[in-house]
């Protein structure tokens, strides 16, 4: 996995000191694609890419304060004075955030696969009547979603998958802001327990069952399929999302590996350069939207 190096610069801990009053040396924290996070003074402050806009930060931010409003497990960051979430600093969005101790669950263990999926089902109910308007900037995963094939993975076209994805959406009407990204490594879990969703950058509003499939994959108790266990703790534990048939579970998973693709392709382009486990995974993973054809 490739991860940003962005710096935590001078000009950044200056802004963090007079906005939030955090200050430290900046610890950085594992992971981040896009954003780096650095932990400070029992805070973790977030800096984002040049090319994300604030509104599109905000947009995310406002529904994270939804779900931690109602969930105790969902971070959300500290709002400014002017009760905004972001500054701009060098061109950055910048962002802090309450440092939760923990590490990424294993999903290897059933116990901890389980409570991913009872936690995404108490996520989507803390977030059922978020109605936070149009997000100022598509998604990533949204790309597609609804049937029009994208652009950005065309070696992957399915003209089937589309027509699929289209009539999926004109029966399941039910919508409502979702996580975008509910992996473990956007998890904490400490003694056992799940106790943080953490990065809402790819927050979106969509049919639950988008999620609930792709965190199936993500959670699944192999590394070539996903977990039924998981959909059925999920569904037990009052999840939002509908019944989901074998063909539906497919289909929604091969979006969702389609998205992966493009991501994929969008970082090589950037200059990215994978190392062999990264190419053996986009390579699995690309066999396995194949293999996972109806």
């Amino acid at each position: 996995m490739i991860y940003t190096q962005t710096p935590l610069t001078s000009a950044i801990r200056k802004a963090v000191a007079l906005t939030w009053g955090v200050t430290g040396e900046g610890e950085r924290l594992y992971g981040g694609e896009e954003s780096a996070a650095y932990r400070l003074d029992g805070h973790v402050v977030r800096v984002g890419p040049a090319w994300r806009a604030p509104a599109e930060s905000e947009w995310c931010h406002a529904i994270a304060h939804h779900a931690a409003a109602k969930l105790p497990e969902a971070v959300a960051p500290l709002r400014v004075p002017g009760g905004t979430t972001v500054v701009m600093v060098e061109g950055r969005p910048i962002s802090c955030w309450p440092y939760i101790e923990g590490a990424w669950p294993d999903s290897d263990v059933p116990e901890q696969r389980l409570a991913g999926a009872r936690l995404l089902a108490g996520l989507h109910e803390a977030l059922v009547g978020c109605r936070p308007g149009p997000r100022p900037v598509l998604a990533f995963q949204e790309h597609g979603l609804y049937g029009d094939p994208p652009g950005d993975a065309a070696a992957l076209a399915d003209p089937e998958l589309d027509r699929w994805l289209a009539a999926f959406h004109a029966t399941h009407p039910v919508r409502h802001p979702l996580h975008g990204d509910y992996y473990t490594g956007n998890t904490l879990a400490s003694d056992g327990r799940i106790v943080a969703v953490l990065d809402w950058d790819e927050t979106f509003v969509g049919a639950p069952e988008i999620e609930l499939a792709a965190a199936a994959l993500e959670w699944g108790d192999d590394e070539l399929g996903p977990s039924k266990e998981f959909v059925a703790a999920y569904h037990e534990a009052g999840g939002t999302a509908g019944h989901l048939d074998e063909e539906s579970l497919a289909q929604l998973i091969r979006h969702k590996l389609r998205r992966e693709y493009a991501y994929f392709r969008k970082a090589v382009r950037a200059g990215v350069r994978h190392d062999a486990d990264d190419l053996e995974y986009h390579r699995t993973r690309t066999e396995l939207f194949h293999r996972l054809r109806p």
